[in-house]
Formats: C-alpha cells, sequence, structure tokens
C-alpha cells in the first residue's frame, strides 16, 4: 500500500489541494481523523485504490492495524439520487443481517466537509475477484467451473431472501421494470450527445414487448462475477457480493439476464459489459448449464430472458455513453475506458437488438 500522497487524487490536507483543477479523491488527514472519531484506533494511514472504478471510487485502507475499504462517489457533478452512499451502506447491512455475504459497515459519512462527497467505510474481506486471470488455485477444470457455479449459486440464493421485515423497505417492486425501461430511456438524452436510432427502437421494443414480474426478489443491479469475492483456495466459494449502487427489490429475471449478458463466452464479439474475459478460457461452464442451475432453484419461465438480456444491454450502453461524454468533457483524464465507448456504447446497442431479435 502506499503511504504518500500523490498530490492530485491522493492529497494529505485540504489546504495541500489549493490550485488543484480537479477535487482530490482521498485527503489522508481529513479521513485519518474521521476514522480516529469513529473509534477505529490511530496511526498512519496507507491506501490502494481499487476495483475497475467506472462509477463509485473504492480504496483499501490500512489504519490502526485494521483492513478496511472506503468506497465514495465520482467526483460531482453527477444526476441527483445517483451514488448514494448512505443508502449503499444501509442496503449492505440489511442484507448482511438477512444471511447475505456481504461485507461488514464500520462506518457512514454523510458530511461532505471531510471528503468533499458522502463515503463509507466496510471491513475488507479476504479473497480474489475474477477479472483477467483466473487464481491459481482454481485454475483447472474443476475450479473454472466452480467459479462460474459459485457465482450463479450467489445469485439463486440472494433471490431466495424473503422479502420481507427489513428487506422490504430497500425498494417498491411493484413496476420494477417500466421504471427501468423509462428510466434509462430518458437518461440517454440527458447524457448523451450522440443519436443512435436503435435507442428509440430498444426502448420501444423493450415497453412493447415487457413480460409480467413472475416474483419480486432483491435485485442486484449489477451482478457479475466481477462483482464477486472468491474465498482464497479450492474449491470455488463466493465471500462477498459487492456493489450495491443498484440494488433494489424488483424480477430476479433482471439479474439472472444481466449475468448471462455479462457472462463471456468463445465466439461472441465482446462488448464494453465484458469485464470478467477469463470466463471465454476452455473449462468454465456454459451458459445454458448456468441458467440451469438457476433455474433448479427457482423454477420460473425462462422463456422471456433474451428480453431481460437486451434491457441489460440498452441499460449499459446508456450508462456507458454517460462515463464517454464524461470522458469527453474532460472530467475522466487519463481514463483508457471512456475513449473506447465511442465504439463500444454501438456494439451494446447491437447486440441488444440481436438479444430482442431472438423474441422477434
Amino acid at each position: 500500500m502506499i503511504s504518500r500522497p500523490d498530490g492530485t487524487e491522493v492529497v494529505a490536507s485540504w489546504a495541500a489541494a489549493d490550485g488543484l483543477e480537479r477535487p482530490p479523491l482521498l485527503v489522508v488527514d481529513a479521513v485519518a481523523e474521521y476514522l480516529r472519531g469513529a473509534g477505529l484506533g490511530d496511526g498512519t494511514l496507507a491506501w490502494e485504490r481499487i476495483g475497475e472504478g467506472q462509477s463509485n471510487v473504492t480504496y483499501a485502507i490500512a489504519w490502526g492495524g485494521h483492513d478496511l475499504v472506503l468506497r465514495r462517489g465520482p467526483r460531482p457533478p453527477h444526476p441527483p439520487s445517483t451514488h448514494d452512499m448512505a443508502r449503499e451502506a444501509r442496503v449492505q447491512r440489511v442484507l448482511g443481517a438477512a444471511g447475505v455475504p456481504v461485507p461488514a459497515i464500520v462506518a457512514v459519512c454523510e458530511d461532505p466537509a471531510v471528503l468533499g462527497v458522502p463515503f463509507y467505510v466496510m471491513e475488507r474481506v479476504a479473497g480474489d475477484v475474477v477479472t483477467d486471470a483466473v487464481p491459481p488455485a482454481l485454475d483447472d477444470g474443476p475450479g473454472r467451473r466452480g467459479i462460474a457455479f459459485a457465482a450463479v449459486d450467489a445469485l439463486a440464493g440472494l433471490h431466495a431472501v424473503p422479502v420481507d421485515g427489513d428487506v422490504a423497505s430497500l425498494g417498491r417492486p411493484q413496476g420494477y421494470l417500466a421504471r427501468q425501461v423509462g428510466r434509462f430511456a430518458g437518461l440517454w438524452q440527458v447524457n448523451s450527445r450522440r443519436s443512435f436510432a436503435a435507442v428509440d427502437e430498444l426502448a420501444t421494443w423493450l415497453a412493447d414487448r415487457m413480460p409480467v414480474t413472475q416474483r419480486a426478489a432483491v435485485v442486484h443491479g449489477d451482478f457479475r462475477i466481477g462483482n464477486l469475492m472468491y474465498a482464497h483456495g479450492a474449491p470455488a466459494r463466493v465471500a462477498a457480493i459487492l456493489d450495491w449502487e443498484m440494488a433494489t427489490l424488483g424480477d430476479p429475471l433482471a439479474d439472472l439476464g444481466y449475468f448471462t449478458a455479462t457472462y463471456a463466452r468463445p465466439g461472441a464479439a465482446p462488448t464494453p459489459l465484458e469485464l470478467t474475459p477469463v470466463t471465454r478460457l476452455d473449462g468454465f461452464a456454459e451458459t445454458a448449464e448456468l441458467v440451469d442451475r438457476y433455474a433448479a432453484r427457482h423454477p420460473l419461465d425462462l422463456s422471456m430472458l433474451p428480453w431481460y438480456e437486451a434491457l441489460a444491454l440498452f441499460k449499459a450502453a446508456v450508462f456507458c455513453e454517460a462515463l464517454y461524454t464524461r470522458w469527453l468533457d474532460g472530467q475522466r483524464p487519463g481514463d483508457t475506458f471512456g475513449p473506447a465507448l465511442e465504439a463500444g456504447v454501438p456494439r451494446l446497442l447491437e447486440v441488444a437488438q440481436e438479444r430482442a431479435a431472438v423474441l422477434g
């Protein structure tokens, strides 16, 4: 880990941020004072930026003998109701109490004076995030299949959580799919300077072919292998589900469709939604096997799964277009993901239309 500020993203104090073109992401003295006041000991703060960082920003923190993770939103401005750190922390607390494997929340700071934006701090879970490399202990046939099977088992387990008690307060499942289609269709005009006919065509098709939700469940909203922490060693076991920014109550097949749309297999052209490309390797389970495994736990009618996959790809296109516009505006300097979205967003729309064509 690092203990010396770089003077741009990480500064020693707010005074050291004077004159910077953009506000820092981490202010060492301010965070140390906050952690001290939260009863988390004392010492020298060390940090390391972790995760993909396309939306919220995450740092591993070593402080006072604790291994922690600090999660905050991106630099302002951003749309209202997005990057709600207090809500995200509450979701994790509620689901942790319901038996879902999530990191334990240790502190929530809603005072923007500390870091410029609200943030929360959680315990760091030991393990591996699988993206472009397979952990050595799992890098064989059974291990690779186990990575995929453990992921879909974790998804099925999440969807088995009863929607009652505190869990029932996490969202309003009625009308979930209609709200998703309407909200993301509207966000395109807000976030884009480009026009693609596929956007309106997909929004209309999604609204016209919308399936009937068969049951309500906790919906993660971004469930993919890259948002899971796998315990060290074999067999593959999910130690924690990460990144609860999009979580609510709704249609569980939206999560399954997102999971299958992000699950890369040989022969499929890549999209920006493919963030764990290692599943293209030999030995990983086929997508149909994962769907069957989920269905064994939740025997739902899956004939409309391509609709849910098209929804996932459409939403990803809108989200990625917002990132592309921020990159064009100079809000993501040094970013290599942003420029790739010039072609990446049209590709997402194209694949969404391909999934829609399966249903006609």
